[in-house]
């Protein structure tokens, strides 16, 4: 059994928004938390507490614990496209996006990309994705291999494309079906592997693939369904050009059987009340991808009138369109986004859409997401400080929530000294990383 005696952070509930005092947070400085050998937490220890012969015994005094970090939208090809210059959505696609996955074809590729987009969740701090792959069967199958060989939960799918896409990132209708019917069968459940329904966005389908997609869901429940929506005002408008029949871009996923409790849908700003008002009803997620709003210049999403609405909110950072695979960057941007509103997003919200909320509305809290026993022990340890300027801040904050907000907004990869998938180190520091 392991014994690791660190700075205990996580969550019992979701935090008020707005409030910096939160009785959500389950703070238990210099605790020890047990990690048996089936690789689940078996239970929490004062510092008092002494542990026995049996123990691998792993000292972190003065370094954070926290459940590793769920990123509820991402892109795995897209790292060759990261930090790319000068477009907005549907420019960037056509002019970046879709050249690099067209090489995720060839086996080769797929599988290299797939184990570097794995090792770089993890040295990141994230210890589960709901992930887009490509258009081709090898890239998905790449993708669940390369999460189950390191123990990661992963969310994931084919990517649905029949038009309105080059040469190379094109399936059809029939090829598409038979292809995810076999992908379900060999990945879905199978330890820990999700199959998502994986619509890139309404313009790249056609309506007979919809309908061949909303099928496979109204077939399997528990599949989950991972697109994108309202992203872009010129996306918006293609949408309503090409289903006018829609009452709105949501609608047309839901005409299609595609909005239900399982469905992750990226970015979400420009929804209408309507909208909003069905997603609550379905149960439906929107991954807030905050970095990539702003470097793509897409909008500014409204966190608290989803919450007031009902709306799931989780984070995302949406790489390549964000800038960075670190969640912690991604929440410093979701502090900003709804700064300009005129909102304040408390390092408690933040958290807790990356850990415990990202959990529950993917339906894995009884897995993952926070430190109760008997989740699995998908953990990061954290420093608090790495440099003189975070060191100095962190000093003299005046409370638990200056601090961690502190941490949350100054941190990046570079404070991550070690993450654990099931109670196994998948990740660590090197020790000359500065």
């Amino acid at each position: 059994m392991l014994a690791l005696r660190a700075d205990l952070l996580d969550f019992t509930a979701a935090p008020t928004w707005g409030h910096a005092r939160s009785e959500a947070v389950r703070w238990r400085p210099d605790h020890w938390l047990l990690v048996g050998d089936d690789g689940r937490i078996a239970g929490v220890q004062p510092p008092s507490w002494q542990p026995g012969p049996g123990h691998a015994v792993r000292d972190e005094r003065g370094r954070l614990l926290m459940p590793g970090f769920i990123d509820t939208h991402v892109h795995s090809p897209q790292l060759d496209v990261i930090g790319s210059y000068g477009s907005q959505l549907l420019d960037w696609l056509e002019s970046y996006t879709f050249p690099a996955e067209v090489a995720h074809a060839d086996p080769e590729v797929a599988a290299a990309g797939a184990e570097r987009f794995a090792d770089a969740l993890l040295a990141h701090g994230t210890t589960t994705a709901v992930a887009f792959p490509t258009v081709h069967k090898v890239s998905a199958e790449s993708l669940f291999a390369a999460a189950e060989r390191r123990g990661m939960a992963i969310v994931t799918g084919k990517v649905l494309m029949d038009r309105h896409a080059p040469d190379g990132l094109r399936d059809d209708v029939t090829r598409a079906e038979r292809d995810c019917v076999d992908l379900i069968a060999r990945w879905h459940g199978r330890g820990r592997s999700r199959y998502a329904v994986t619509v890139r966005f309404a313009p790249t389908s056609t309506p007979e693939q919809l309908a061949m997609a909303g099928a496979l869901v109204r077939a399997d429940p528990s599949l989950y369904v991972q697109t994108h929506v309202a992203e872009n005002r010129d996306e918006v408008r293609w949408v309503a050009e090409l289903f006018p029949e829609a009452r709105s871009y949501l609608d047309v996923y839901s005409r299609a059987g595609l909005l239900h409790r399982r469905s992750v849908y990226a970015h979400g700003i420009w929804l209408d009340d309507g909208d909003r008002a069905r997603m609550a009803e379905a149960g439906a997620q929107v991954a807030h991808s905050p970095s990539s709003n702003l470097f793509l210049g897409s909008g500014l999403f409204d966190w608290r009138q989803a919450l007031h609405a009902g709306v799931p909110v989780t984070l995302a950072s949406d790489v390549g369109g964000g800038t960075s695979l670190s969640m912690l960057r991604t929440m410093a941007d979701a502090y900003k986004v709804q700064a300009i509103a005129g909102q304040r997003l408390t390092a408690w919200c933040a958290l807790h859409a990356a850990t415990r909320g990202a959990a529950q509305a993917l339906e894995l809290d009884a897995e993952i997401g926070t430190l109760e026993p008997g989740r699995q022990a998908d953990l990061c340890l954290w420093d608090w400080h790495r440099g003189i300027v975070d060191e100095r801040r962190l000093a003299v904050a005046s409370d638990l929530h200056e601090r961690v907000f502190a941490w949350l907004t100054l941190a990046d990869d570079r404070h991550l000294a070690a993450a654990f998938v099931a109670g196994r180190e998948a990740y660590t520091r090197r020790s000359n990383e500065r």
